[in-house]
């Protein structure tokens, strides 16, 4: 009988969604990849040297959060969270991923002092264990392009459950669809992007601030715009939300 063999990609199913081991495996699941991708001048390459500048314009977004339990939704590549950490002082951080393997990178690239404050679990953005009203800022950094559209959906939802009145959100990811922007005239520039981040273009056709208007009603909560800076013309954006609870007449 002839053996049956799988794609590469079913090595990472271990708890991880489907389609991050499917499309992603290479980039956030491998351990040599993490090794990688990791690293400074990658991560400026990919971001075509916005990285910085994202950065900076994150954090100073965060500068006026509310008091309260702050929330990093997933991993991510570089400097950000020990970057948070430092400006969250003695306050303590929570940390969510999917994989394992992220989790312990971020980990290992903390200080000692940073890791007792660090608070890491393993947990799909999709289904959150945590209570209703739990946090009062929330930061995402590039994850809802990667996401397909069902589960992106589900994400939102989950990630306004959990916000407490008066809280904010903060989102750094591409902007809307870039018509105007070279990256995207250019045909080339615009399949490696979309074969490289193949929900991205379903990301770009979405319109983001309705969305959430729509899954924070469902919530019984409202959801305002307060802040949106691009970065790189647009390409990608920075965007401050606050979020409270509708109030029931007696």
């Amino acid at each position: 009988m002839k053996k049956r063999t799988f794609p590469i990609w079913h090595r990472f199913l271990d708890g991880t969604p489907s389609y991050l081991a499917r499309h992603y495996w290479w980039a956030y699941l491998w351990r040599p990849a993490i090794w990688f991708f990791d690293h400074q001048p990658v991560i400026n390459a990919i971001l075509f040297n916005q990285y910085n500048r994202l950065l900076k314009q994150t954090l100073s977004c965060l500068e006026q959060r509310p008091k309260g339990r702050v929330l990093q939704l997933t991993c991510v590549y570089g400097k950000l969270t020990p970057s948070l950490l430092s400006q969250l002082g003695s306050e303590s951080l929570t940390l969510v991923d999917v994989a394992t393997a992220q989790l312990e990178a971020t980990r290992d690239k903390l200080s000692t002092e940073d890791k007792h404050r660090l608070k890491l679990l393993r947990m799909n953005a999709e289904q959150l264990m945590f209570a209703d009203n739990s946090f009062a800022t929330v930061l995402i950094f590039f994850l809802f392009h990667e996401m397909p559209h069902a589960a992106r959906q589900r994400a939102l939802s989950e990630t306004l459950r959990i916000m407490q009145d008066g809280s904010r959100l903060v989102i750094t990811e591409y902007g809307p669809l870039p018509k105007n922007h070279w990256l995207y005239r250019i045909s080339l520039t615009r399949w490696i992007t979309t074969y490289l981040e193949p929900f991205l273009d379903d990301f770009w056709h979405e319109d983001l601030l309705s969305n959430l208007k729509q899954k924070a009603q469902q919530l019984n909560k409202e959801i305002k715009l307060v802040e949106t800076h691009d970065i790189f013309s647009g390409f990608y954006r920075v965007s401050v939300f606050e979020l409270s609870t509708i109030k029931t007449k007696a």
